[in-house]
């Protein structure tokens, strides 16, 4: 279970208020944390390395806080508070919303030489932020939380964080081989080749746990900018020539990963906890990432799951939004379970094919007619991805359940029947509507390209989904 050390004195002053350390220990049992110790700086170093080495540490309180290992926004103070203050109802739930820049969008461009080494990179925009330098030590923090915790020591995502004004875009993403990568690192007076680096960082306490990650590649990755200067040479060390400051106010995020899933994550878990300290709060600006096969995606990316991937109007989907969601991951309840089946396809595409997959489990609806004003249904949702569409394999699996559901093939009241119907998320003609005991209870076809593409699938794919609730 991950911790979290914050100065005692500056979250009650995010709080609004002072606790005793008995009262602030209920509020993290009753909000499910657990106050782990109350520490300060100098004691700490006074354990682990005596008197001596703690004289002249700060004195100042800190508190040691247990966090759920999947709460990666309680990861800063920003986040802690915010989650706090909701959860006391003291504050409404942020509202986080995407923006356009006013002139050209940036844009991060990967080349096909990355594909064997770091293939993902996700980045998005923190504009007219205004840091502290305590806001700025939480932010430099939770960098490295996420790097130890979600991003697996910086194995499956690093992140990379940069001056904007000191740069130029678009951004390249690219590997090279060591000897052909040379800039100034973060902390550094000089300039060095990625060789030079590798062999320095081998006795650098921070960096030498990583350097096993891309030491053995013949190329290593790295990010330029239009004049060429060197942002990241990801996942071990960002350029000293955009490093970020206190003074920053514009700030450029790269995530570049093996997990395209988890670099997402990571990315919308920065921007939602840090654009409150922006000039208009709580929005991020997009960037374009442009994919070797061309296709470009516009980050941060949940909704669309959705909706927009699958080719349908987020209004017409009768979706109901969370009120204060972890992520942006996590904007909407699921209308339908195809979309969490395609994303975990597209996490284990290097798996032998066929791939199956079905999940039976609650989607929710908005409906007006209940105390609440949304209803669960139960769902069945299964998935063939192969060389071939596999419709006849899909089909089948209908009729399988149905057989053991007890429901007859045929249009009498108790049976099922399939009609040739249409959907934006399947291939035209491909696609059937079903109907059980006289009411349409879901749908089965070939997947569009379109939606095959926008999940990072390459093989065509067919689904059934249907709704169980009738049958039980």
């Amino acid at each position: 279970m991950p911790t979290v050390s914050v100065k005692r004195d500056l979250l009650f002053q995010a709080l609004g208020r002072t606790y005793t350390d008995e009262e602030f220990d209920e509020l993290c049992f009753e909000f499910g944390l657990e106050l782990d110790e109350i520490t300060s700086e100098k004691e700490i170093i006074s354990k682990e390395q005596g008197n001596v080495k703690a004289a002249g540490a700060s004195d100042v309180v800190l508190y040691k806080i247990d966090v759920p290992a999947n709460r990666y926004d309680l990861l800063c103070l920003e986040g802690l508070v915010r989650g706090l203050q909701v959860f006391k109802e003291r504050i409404k739930a942020p509202v986080y919303k995407r923006v356009m820049p006013d002139g050209k969008i940036q844009k991060l461009i990967i080349t096909e030489e990355t594909a064997k080494i770091r293939p993902f990179a996700v980045a998005a925009v923190l504009r007219n932020i205004k840091f502290t330098k305590d806001r700025y030590d939480s932010f430099i923090e939770l960098q490295e939380k996420l790097h130890q915790n979600i991003c697996r020591k910086r194995a499956l995502v690093a992140i990379g964080t940069h001056d904007l004004d000191t740069l130029s875009g678009p951004f390249t993403y690219t590997a090279k081989r060591p000897s052909d990568i040379k800039f100034k690192p973060l902390n550094k007076t000089k300039e060095y080749t990625a060789c030079e680096l590798m062999n320095i960082y081998k006795t650098d306490n921070h960096l030498k746990h990583y350097l096993h990650i891309i030491e053995n590649k013949p190329l290593y990755p790295v990010i330029y900018d239009s004049n060429g200067v060197v942002l990241s040479m990801p996942p071990i060390i960002n350029g000293d020539h955009s490093r970020i400051t206190v003074n920053t106010r514009n700030i450029f995020i790269e995530c570049t990963g093996t997990d395209f899933t988890k670099a997402k994550i990571v990315l919308d878990i920065i921007v939602t906890m840090f654009s409150e300290y922006c000039e208009n709060q709580f929005t991020v600006e997009a960037a374009e990432v442009v994919f070797p096969n061309g296709k470009s995606h516009t980050f941060p990316c949940s909704q669309e799951d959705i909706a927009d991937k699958l080719g349908v109007d987020i209004s017409a989907t009768k979706a109901v939004h969370i009120s204060n969601p972890k992520t942006a991951e996590f904007q909407v309840a699921r209308t339908t379970l195809l979309p969490g089946l395609l994303k975990t396809i597209a996490a284990n595409r290097k798996m032998p094919l066929p791939l199956k997959l079905f999940e039976i489990s609650d989607i929710v609806i908005k409906d007006s007619n209940t105390d609440v004003g949304a209803k669960n249904y139960r769902h069945l949702c299964a998935v063939y991805y192969n060389k071939n569409p596999g419709f006849e394999i899909i089909h089948g699996l209908l009729d399988r359940i149905m057989q053991l559901l007890d429901v007859p093939p045929g249009e009498d009241k108790g049976g099922y029947v399939i009609k040739a119907s249409e959907g934006p998320a399947f291939f035209p003609g491909r696609c059937a509507e079903i109907f059980a005991r006289g009411q349409s209870v879901g749908k089965l076809g070939v997947l569009h390209p379109d939606v095959i593409t926008k999940f990072e699938l390459t093989m065509p794919c067919s689904s059934l989904e249907i709704n169980v609730g009738p049958f039980l």
